[in-house]
């Protein structure tokens, strides 16, 4: 039986410990090992007795392999307990800790890449979309829609392209002081118009307080993307409409070192579960060829 070989993978302390840490944020083998100060083989044996109970996850991304708690249904509610009976344990605790200031490292490195580029930001975008127009795909889906947020609005090409015949409220969101400050010289100065500083993952938008949001290109420099997809869900308005473009997934390790990113794309079905999960109903998608043999996928979805 299952539940048996999870009860098993259980009742090992060091295994219990790295489940409460994993069901926090999603790490690789040597993270893991700076945290819980164990050698490699070790934790990597824990790491993979806990997969063959079905109570981890694991993805393959370039040279690195990430784990994650496997939060499936039918695993959700044994995992939630069992990391409720740890979390004040001081040892879990600062775990905890440790792991978050990796996720911070993590972040701060994609935001010295972007402060670094910003003013070239558009040129590196075109080595890889070359002549495909992304920004007329998502034109023609936003249509006559009022109320739009472009999330990771970066140098403000998109919302530029808007404001020639938007009649709504404009903004444009993005984590990088260089980034929005290069939106600010580019677009003009108008009370429709709004640049405002935060992560997608904790977005400063009021609940149902837009009409669309656009994220194009920008979930993969995300580390929790399924927590961005969810964010989009809290500030759209019932009947809201989230268009979302990014890569399909590849190999091309080479990509991070042009436009950065912490992912290398992610398959239809990954981002169609994320945005199932998160509520969202999902009305099409297409897949686009650019430019090194990648692809893009411009999803939209329906609250």
């Amino acid at each position: 039986m299952e539940v048996i070989r999870q009860f098993k993978a259980l009742s090992d302390p060091t295994r219990l410990r790295l489940l409460h840490i994993l069901n926090e944020v999603e790490l690789n083998v040597n993270e893991i090992v700076s945290i819980v100060d164990m050698i490699q083989s070790g934790v990597s044996r824990h790491l993979k007795i806990l997969l063959e109970s079905g109570l981890l996850v694991a993805r393959k991304e370039g040279s690195f392999m990430y784990y994650n708690a496997n939060m499936d249904p039918e695993n959700r509610s044994l995992i939630q307990l069992a990391c409720s009976r740890i979390q004040n344990d001081p040892v879990c605790a600062q775990d905890i800790e440790k792991a978050r200031q990796i996720i911070m490292i993590r972040k701060n490195r994609t935001k010295r890449f972007f402060s670094t580029v910003a003013p070239q930001w558009e040129g590196l975008k075109k080595e890889i979309l070359g002549s495909f127009n992304l920004n007329a795909v998502l034109k023609q889906r936003i249509a006559a829609r009022r109320g739009v947020a472009d999330l990771g609005c970066g140098t403000g090409e998109l919302l530029g392209q808007l404001v020639r015949n938007h009649k709504g409220m404009l903004i444009g969101v993005d984590a990088s002081p260089e980034m929005l400050e290069q939106a600010r010289i580019k677009l003009p100065d108008m009370p429709s118009i709004e640049l405002r500083l935060g992560e997608v993952e904790h977005l400063p938008m009021k609940d149902q307080e837009v009409d669309t949001v656009v994220m194009s290109m920008v979930l993969y420099h995300i580390l929790q993307p399924e927590k961005a997809i969810q964010e989009v869900f809290r500030v759209l308005k019932p009947g809201g409409m989230l268009i979302l473009a990014d890569f399909d997934h590849h190999h091309q390790e080479q990509i991070k070192e042009i436009i950065g990113g912490t992912w290398l794309g992610f398959t239809k079905d990954q981002v169609e579960t994320w945005l199932t999960k998160s509520g969202f109903q999902l009305q099409s998608t297409e897949r686009f060829a650019v430019e090194r043999g990648l692809h893009i996928h411009v999803f939209s979805a329906g609250k």
